[in-house]
């Protein structure tokens, strides 16, 4: 077929299929409060507003932490710095809380920023939201849904309300379901003054006000962990629809948790990593790689193996976009110049074989720029892939290459001096025959993680994943905490 013709058909064929793709493509997402999968269609057309539920911000950010934000990424968060885990924890360091808070904010946004997600466009705080929480407070206690005991506001419970885990036991409430808007001041804790006296806002309360606060009580996505769903959610759609009947979230989203050992990983258990932990040995990229690697609603056991093998597959990915792009460079450097052809001889033989070339060359040309334009359609979509999945380095594809061969050599204990060092052992051990040798030497390696492949008379090396390796890594004693109690 002419090259022409069938660049022709090729972009025909795009042009149709993307057209296919945009007729049928539809936004589905599972809806917790429906529990079903529905189209998803926002309240305004070509705008999307949404809430995640952010950090309670008191210690360094675990991969639980990294895979609530990661799950949703582009979507608006908040940060939590008054809260009873912030004050018990700047009780025990003798720091300021909101000091502490502000500190562990800003080691959250450093962590979010290596995990490559993009800023929101609103990161609102519960210190600076105290006007917004005791209106919808009063709100709520004009239309007889609260009601105030010694300086405390609890919620009235709904009959649909069950007794919940952070619902804390106390006889002065009318129903032991009922939960805490405002919480009077204790010795030691800070406090804001209020119409109810001194005191700090509850939990659940603080998200209803600055998402009605930013989004107006009507907007289309609420996001957060599955262990949010019940009482903390349940709790905000109480009171929300208490301060407004018109109140409505079109869709509840839920990511799942992080496990270790097939257990809930989180601070008051003790059994966590802290991202900066993980990212010290690992790539961020192929941590975010193996975040995504499961459903979002699906629980998502943390493992060595499971690291090691998303820090292997973004290799492996930039890798072969690396040579995509050498061998469009290639390609391009070799196609023949446009010039005119410099005949000095009449001779008809030489003439005939001059015109046999020049045209030989025309079709390698047409060949060539033909594999270059499906190499760069290739690229091209495997690039719009990684953006939407926040995978595109944000440097070049032979930086992050070094960067990961990096990560893989701390994790091997070695630097890149004694890799090369063995491979020139081996070099004289293959010249000198003694192949078993040569293969032990490259299992050494390979148990470390370190890839020696022989191109020609060269050897080069990359990760790998190591032949043997722990499926679990239990948290030192250092790193445990052990378990608080939650109340609210």
């Amino acid at each position: 077929m002419d090259p022409s013709k069938q660049e022709t058909n090729q972009k025909k064929a795009f042009k149709t299929m993307a057209k296919k793709e945009t007729e049928e493509f539809q936004f589905v997402v599972y809806n917790t409060m429906t529990q079903q999968k529905e189209v998803f269609k926002p309240k305004t057309p070509g705008k999307v507003r949404m809430y995640v539920c952010g950090v309670t911000a008191y210690d360094f950010s675990h991969l639980g932490h990294a895979r609530a934000a990661v799950s949703f990424d582009v979507l608006y968060r908040n940060f939590t710095d008054v809260d009873d885990k912030i004050i018990r924890r700047a009780n025990e360091t003798g720091e300021d809380p909101i000091s502490l808070s502000d500190r562990y904010c800003k080691e959250y946004n450093i962590d979010m920023s290596d995990l490559q997600c993009l800023s929101p466009t609103h990161e609102p705080r519960v210190s600076g939201h105290m006007e917004q929480i005791k209106d919808m407070i009063t709100q709520i206690i004009n239309k007889d849904f609260g009601y105030v005991v010694d300086g405390d506001v609890f919620f009235a419970k709904l009959e649909n309300n069950r007794a919940g885990e952070r619902v804390a036991v106390d006889s002065r409430k009318r129903n032991s379901s009922d939960f805490a808007l405002w919480k009077a001041a204790k010795l030691g804790e800070p406090s804001w003054d209020s119409p109810w006296g001194p005191g700090r806002p509850g939990w659940d309360i603080e998200c209803s006000a600055m998402s009605a606060h930013y989004l107006s009580f009507k907007f289309d996505i609420h996001g957060g962990g599955l262990d949010l769903i019940f009482p903390h959610h349940e709790n905000e759609i109480a009171q929300s629809c208490a301060a407004c009947k018109e109140s409505d979230v079109s869709y509840w989203l839920h990511n799942g948790h992080v496990t270790n050992n097939n257990e809930k990983m989180s601070k008051s258990l003790g059994n966590f990593f802290t991202i900066h932990q993980i990212t010290e040995r690992y790539h961020p990229l192929a941590l975010r790689y193996f975040l995504i690697n499961a459903h979002y609603r699906s629980p998502l056991n943390y493992s060595v193996v499971q690291l090691e093998g998303a820090s292997d597959a973004i290799f492996y990915i930039y890798q072969t976009l690396k040579d995509c792009q050498d061998a469009l460079l290639q390609l391009q450097e070799e196609i023949p110049n446009d010039g005119k052809p410099a005949w000095t001889t009449p001779d008809v033989k030489e003439c005939i074989s001059k015109l046999r070339n020049e045209f030989q060359k025309k079709q390698q040309k047409q060949q060539r720029l033909l594999v270059i334009q499906s190499l760069k359609e290739i690229e091209k979509e495997v690039t719009k892939v990684l953006d939407v999945l926040g995978l595109q380095p944000p440097c070049s594809y032979n930086e992050v290459l070094l960067q990961l061969k990096e990560k893989a050599l701390t994790r091997a204990g070695l630097v890149e001096d004694d890799v090369i060092r063995l491979i020139n052992e081996r070099a004289e051990v293959r010249r000198n025959k003694d192949f078993l040798k040569s293969d032990q030497m490259r299992a050494h390696l390979q148990a470390k993680g370190i890839a020696l492949m022989d191109v020609g008379t060269k050897t080069i090396w990359r990760p790998c994943v190591p032949v043997q390796q722990e499926s679990e890594v239990v948290p030192s004693e250092s790193q445990k905490v052990p378990p608080k109690p939650e109340t609210a």
